[in-house]
């Protein structure tokens, strides 16, 4: 048993729930194979099956136990946790709640392209967020989001497309599933997950690129998640939007 800062088991506890939902996909404790894949050192090594195995039997959210609000429990001795992938949207809330509690209603507050608005601009127009178009080596606007002025609103996107590996006519993603060890292998390129909770959303946005289109359309649709799903099928991007996203926010990036 040991123990942690409270914010840490928060964190542990959302991804507990997002693991579970996502049938295992998303998960804190895969961070060794990130350096199995050689994502760590920028350079790729495919792994052999064996080392694949192994790492599985070290790896796993599963084998972490929440025993109440500072002390946690490894399962297993040798495993690691690494909350990267939901903590810059915990920073995001937690810079939001400082402002909220200084009086501060209209804001934006945005960390490593994780953001949080509330209110509007100080011109009174709502705030205008664009995605990015999920193509490797540029930067252009896929779509343009208009954000409510009177609710606090998330915007979350993960990409496979900024950091990734490609070898004998084959991409290798950073965005690995933690049931299997390996990296994705679906057309899925890109998710925005639309949400109050910007902790919700970034861990959301994860598991559901993790999960591809199909398998995350169904999980946030039940969920009742606002997702808004792009792939990649040969030169053309595919859009996708679950059950719950207002398609009405959204506007065309101009030519």
């Amino acid at each position: 048993v040991q123990e942690t800062d409270s914010e840490i088991i928060d964190l542990i506890r959302i991804a507990q729930s997002v693991h579970k939902e996502s049938q295992g996909c998303y998960d804190l404790t895969i961070k060794p194979f990130f350096e199995l894949w050689g994502f760590r050192e920028d350079v790729l090594a495919i792994p052999a099956d064996e080392q694949i195995q192994l790492t599985l039997a070290r790896s796993g959210l599963d084998k972490l136990k929440v025993i109440d609000d500072t002390h946690l429990q490894k399962l297993h001795p040798e495993l690691t946790v690494d909350v990267s992938s939901i903590a810059q949207g915990y920073t995001v809330e937690t810079v939001s709640q400082i402002f909220e509690a200084q009086g501060i209603k209209h804001y934006l507050v945005e960390i490593g392209g994780e953001l949080k608005t509330n209110g509007h601009k100080p011109d009174q127009q709502a705030w205008r967020i664009a995605v990015e178009r999920p193509v490797p080596g540029k930067q252009t606007v896929q779509k343009i989001i208009t954000t409510p002025k009177d609710l606090p609103t998330a915007i979350m996107t993960s990409g496979t497309y900024r950091h990734y590996f490609d070898a004998d006519g084959k991409r290798y993603s950073h965005i690995l599933d933690g049931r299997t060890g390996r990296p994705v292998t679906h057309e899925l390129v890109s998710v925005t997950v639309i949400h109050p909770n910007p902790t919700i959303a970034d861990a959301w946005s994860t598991a559901l690129l993790c999960m591809g289109r199909e398998e995350g359309l169904k999980a946030a649709n039940e969920q009742k998640l606002s997702a808004l799903f792009i792939e990649q099928k040969d030169d053309k991007l595919i859009e996708t939007q679950s059950e719950f996203l207002d398609g009405s926010i959204f506007s065309t990036a101009p030519k």
